[in-house]
């Protein structure tokens, strides 16, 4: 979704907040570093989650300075890798933060579908 998004020539970001770009950037790559931090759960998966997110934040800014109508900002790199790293630190540090993330949400049941085996 990321490389779709800077492939386009204008993406809407951001709007009425000062630096609103940067805090979309942040929130995004937060995600991506969250999502990349998962299997390891450890400080080292959490800093290989940061590398590889702040590297991919790299390559997607190339990529924007040959799409008409977008340009590469060091300042959006520096925006994706804060996010990645926040999220990396909160997900191995913080319990409960990586317990709301990992619960099992009982949405198949609230809506009419057959409860899974074993449940009741």
């Amino acid at each position: 979704m990321i490389f779709i998004a800077s492939h386009r020539s204008t993406v809407a970001a951001g709007g009425d907040v000062p630096h609103g770009d940067k805090v979309v950037h942040f929130a995004v790559y937060g995600l991506l570093g969250t999502l990349a931090c998962r299997p390891a759960r450890t400080w080292r998966g959490a800093v290989l989650a940061v590398v590889v997110a702040s590297a991919f934040g790299a390559s997607d800014e190339w990529h924007q300075s040959f799409v008409p109508g977008r340009s590469a900002e060091v300042a959006d790199w520096v925006a994706d890798t804060a996010g990645a790293a926040c999220a990396a630190v909160l997900y191995v540090r913080w319990t409960w933060y990586r317990r709301q993330l990992e619960r099992v949400l009982p949405w198949p049941t609230r809506y009419g579908a057959a409860p899974a085996r074993g449940e009741t």
